[in-house]
């Protein structure tokens, strides 16, 4: 079937990239078989202790101790974010390990998180459930953890949240009776989910579905956030997607070649890197990989160094960009509307999923710290030099309680506009008020990551997990050595 995709001349540049590739995939691997070789300053090695404790707590004080509800932001409360619980069930361990609060403590939490989950009504009705065949609703109610308002039925927000719990599910492997009934509810709300209901075309997940609308036109097609999705949705021993969920994803990719970086593009940087928060892709490689002669963790080091390129190129003429102030993606923004700045109209936007692919250019000069600090296993010298500059050059704006804000735009230095929230510092320019817990949470993963493997190394043990990387075709690296399920 691959052969027929392809042109003649697109077949001989493919079969030269595999012969080419193999050398290419040995580097590569000898690079990054464990945390890469960069070693912090003692200088940048306290901030990233401060980064990560900061981040921590915000997800240990914010979060409902009796539901586990986290916030979807804070300080301005508004609903629960489902997929900031999965980042938070996988905060917790972390903070455990860290010494920040105790395994008991961490275990307490996050078994009262999923007793809630376990236990919200499940059905079709529009009101009064917090899910349905075991997906959750993208946003929750904070009072009864039912759905908020009209939002849809997601499997992305659900694919996140299921990775903190079996997270937990491994992490959790002591024998007392709160870690024992940690792994069982953790296992029921995984089996629970049945996931070829979203199949509504061929083989492709849908992104959501609503009781009033039905399913979401939108499938889940080209390369971005959703291999952790499609992984778990294949490694269900309940209801599992079938043999070609895999194949029909990878047949929607388009390989481009973005700021001199070749690879499988995605405008915002949050789509490389929420799979790799919980999934170790290093040396491990499916089928359109093994054409390619890389890996998955290659793909984002690529993405992540053609933002920074971009950044550098500044092609847009934004205040304050550069080789250590760069990272675009989904964020917060000042507001919705455009502004004359230094004789030349200027448009910005409030929420918006900023980034660079060769298809679009989503950029108002908003920077968010999430996009260049998250990436630190796939950059970790540009990524500290990043963290360190952000902090020096606007540490008294965009730094506070919990660590980074979401963001922050020097370009927008004065005037009054119709500002959606944050707010205008004179000479220095927009800063947003609010931590976001979709980008929070990559923070804390990926610098854990980074430093320990912690995250990676628990889910390498995941049946599930395993399950899945295996049916999609994955091979090679420590998946060879994994137990079978």
């Amino acid at each position: 079937m691959w052969l027929s995709r392809f042109s003649r001349r697109a077949l001989a540049g493919a079969l030269s990239a595999v012969m080419t590739g193999v050398l290419l995939t040995a580097c590569h691997v000898s690079r990054t078989a464990g945390p890469a070789e960069f070693k912090p300053s003692p200088r940048q090695a306290a901030l990233l202790d401060t980064i990560g404790e900061r981040t921590f707590r915000w997800f240990w004080d914010t979060t409902d101790p009796r539901t586990g509800l986290t916030p979807d932001r804070w300080p301005r409360r508004t609903f629960s974010s489902v997929a900031s619980i999965g980042f938070a069930l996988t905060a917790y361990p972390i903070g455990a390990e860290r010494g920040w609060i105790s395994r008991e403590q961490a275990a307490e939490r996050t078994l009262a998180t999923l007793r809630f989950l376990w236990q919200l009504p499940q059905g079709a009705a529009a009101r009064g459930v917090g899910g349905h065949k075991g997906f959750f609703y993208h946003f929750l109610e904070y009072e009864t953890g039912y759905r908020y308002r009209d939002v849809e039925l997601s499997t992305i927000d659900t694919g996140l949240l299921l990775g903190g719990a079996l997270f937990s599910q491994s992490y959790f492997s002591g024998a007392s009776a709160a870690e024992r009934a940690i792994r069982e509810v953790a296992d029921s709300l995984y089996r629970r989910v049945e996931w070829p209901w979203f199949i509504q075309r061929p083989s492709t997940l849908s992104m959501g579905w609503r009781p009033e609308r039905g399913f979401i036109r939108s499938d889940w097609t080209g390369y971005n956030e959703a291999m952790l999705l499609i992984v778990l949705g294949l490694g269900s021993p309940t209801h599992p997607l079938d043999d070609g969920a895999w194949e029909a994803w990878t047949n929607t990719y388009a390989w481009n070649t973005l700021e001199g970086q070749p690879h499988l593009d995605f405008a915002p940087l949050f789509g490389h890197q929420y799979s790799h928060a919980w999934i170790d892709f290093r040396g491990i490689q499916d089928a359109y990989m093994r054409r390619r002669g890389m890996d998955y963790f290659e793909n984002s080091r690529r993405a992540v160094l053609a933002q920074r390129a971009y950044a550098i190129r500044n092609p847009m003429g934004w205040r304050g960009y550069g080789a250590d102030i760069w990272g675009l993606t989904a964020s917060d923004g000042p507001f919705d509307g455009e502004m004359l700045i230094d004789g030349q109209t200027r448009r910005f936007h409030s929420y918006w999923a900023r980034g660079i692919s060769t298809k679009e250019q989503n950029d108002d000069g908003t920077i968010a710290p999430t996009a260049a600090v998250a990436s630190i296993a796939f950059t970790p010298e540009w990524s500290v030099r990043a963290a360190v500059a952000m902090r020096e050059q606007f540490g008294g704006l965009a730094w506070g309680q919990y660590g980074f804000l979401d963001a922050f735009n020097p370009t927008l230095r004065e005037g009054s506009p119709p500002l959606t929230h944050g707010t205008i510092v004179p000479g220095h320019g927009w800063v947003d008020g609010d931590y976001l817990g979709i980008d929070q949470g990559p923070i804390l993963l990926m610098l854990e990551n980074w430093r320990t493997e912690l995250v990676w190394k628990t889910m390498r043990t995941n049946p599930y997990i395993v399950r899945g990387l295996r049916r999609a075709g994955f091979s090679g690296g420590w998946l060879g050595q994994a137990p079978t399920p």
